[in-house]
């Protein structure tokens, strides 16, 4: 499947490398470009103390794409945090695997 007027969207895979000396997890990165097509989704802004924008859109990508919990995407220059588990879904009648949502959540402030 091919999306004709996609967007590049960079996939940025996370892998456990080790734990630094407080024994936090640390992770290597690898970049990997993606035809995609990108939906701006929802903003919502917290006043109170401080000013929270947080931001949620929802990138498309095609089938088979990897791409996990832990990863994140940057898509316009943006880096966003993949939101939850990715969607990957098949129409159990016809075969059609129309690609891969990914929920995505940005906050800044």
């Amino acid at each position: 499947m091919t999306f004709p007027f996609a967007q590049t969207v960079t996939v940025v895979k996370r892998v456990k490398s080790g734990t630094d000396s407080f024994g936090n997890d640390v992770f290597t990165t690898t970049q990997v470009d993606v035809p995609g097509a990108f939906n701006p989704g929802t903003s919502a802004e917290l006043v109170q103390g401080q000013d929270l924008l947080t931001v949620q859109p929802s990138v498309y990508l095609p089938p088979g794409t990897d791409v996990a919990a832990i990863d994140a995407v940057q898509v316009g220059g943006l880096l966003y945090e993949v939101d939850g588990s990715p969607n990957a879904w098949t129409n159990p009648y016809t075969g059609w695997n129309p690609g891969t949502e990914v929920k995505l959540r940005r906050v800044t402030g």
